[in-house]
């Protein structure tokens, strides 16, 4: 009697993936997920409530027109250094030991040029008169005078209503101030501060 078997249905598990396998799959996966965050930061960046398909807006660069915007002219390093070098030789040449600032019409200071043996109170002292000076577009000797009628004006900050500061202009207008301080007088402080501004006009 044949002995006819049905043959038997063996499951069979699948191999482990060998390890070359296996890092193939891992970094496709890897460059999959990569490929996906980059592109959803893409559109994240771009647009971030926008639809796909929706037309892009560009955001332009809000500016202002002429009406608001008001222009000022400035005093150039070259220039400011030109000024204080004339204020400081003309008053080497009487013999005192001064410092000169120059400020802008913020004041700002531009440059400050502290001579030989000028006292250590004239550096801040000469960037306060500049500063006054451009203020007020006037120079310090005459608003000296006005103390008398608004004494409050010395409290102002950073103003020192001493003679020896002196306004630049151009078109009408303050740009500068220079201001000196160390001679014995503030007449002599403001001479040469006007001797500074003189060398701007040459």
């Amino acid at each position: 009697m044949n002995d006819h078997r049905t043959p038997s249905h063996r499951t069979t598990s699948p191999r482990p993936a060998s390890r070359r396998t296996r890092l193939l799959t891992g970094a496709a996966v890897a460059a999959a997920l990569a490929a996906g965050t980059f592109g959803a930061v893409s559109a994240n960046a771009t647009t971030p409530t926008a639809a796909a398909g929706a037309p892009q807006r560009t955001v332009a660069a809000a500016e202002a027109g002429d009406r608001d915007v008001h222009r000022t002219g400035h005093l150039t390093v070259d220039a400011a250094t030109r000024a204080a070098q004339a204020a400081l030789r003309a008053a080497r040449e009487d013999g005192q030991r001064v410092s000169v600032a120059v400020v802008d019409r913020a004041g700002n200071t531009i440059v400050v040029l502290r001579g030989d043996g000028a006292g250590p109170q004239s550096y801040a002292s000469a960037e306060r008169k500049g500063f006054t000076a451009v203020s007020w577009n006037a120079p310090t000797s005459e608003l000296v005078k006005r103390l008398e009628t608004t004494p409050n004006l010395k409290d102002i900050p950073g103003t020192l209503f001493l003679g020896g500061g002196v306004p630049v202009a151009a078109g009408g207008a303050p740009i500068a101030g220079i201001g000196v301080a160390g001679a014995p007088s503030g007449t002599l402080d403001e001479e040469y501060a006007r001797a500074g501004a003189a060398a701007l006009g040459r």
